[in-house]
């Protein structure tokens, strides 16, 4: 017969390992854990969606180097804010991109930007 169950790490008030959600934004808080895997995970490269890469070739947008790179810091940026979809202003270019899937998902010019209504995006970034 057993007199006493032995637990070998009990349960301590106020403490927990799960993500807790913050009760005023609802936002997830992220663990030691996530912190640190997102810190050692390389972020992946920003691609293009084929109706995007229509929209860049019929446009005549083009990025350099350096444009892609700071295209991709600037999606890192939203995804730690915790943005979705965002509107990205590069220069001359307006680019909406899926930040979760790291997509850009549409690009107009200067000219198509004029009068255009941007809906369904939670962010906006302008490099």
């Amino acid at each position: 017969m057993i007199d006493s169950i032995l637990f070998p790490n009990p349960l301590q008030p106020g403490r927990s390992e799960r993500p807790q959600h913050t009760p005023s934004t609802g936002q997830t808080v992220n663990s030691p854990f996530a912190q640190v895997l997102d810190q050692k995970m390389p972020a992946q490269a920003v691609k293009f969606s084929q109706h995007a890469q229509d929209r860049l070739k019929a446009r005549n947008i083009n990025f350099s180097a350096s444009d892609l790179a700071n295209l991709e810091g600037a999606v890192s940026s939203v995804a730690q804010k915790g943005g979705k979809e965002s509107l990205v202003m590069m220069g001359d270019a307006a680019l909406v991109v899926s930040v979760i899937n790291r997509t850009v998902v549409t690009a107009l010019d200067k000219q198509q930007m004029k009068g255009n209504v941007f809906t369904n995006i939670d962010s906006a970034v302008i490099i």
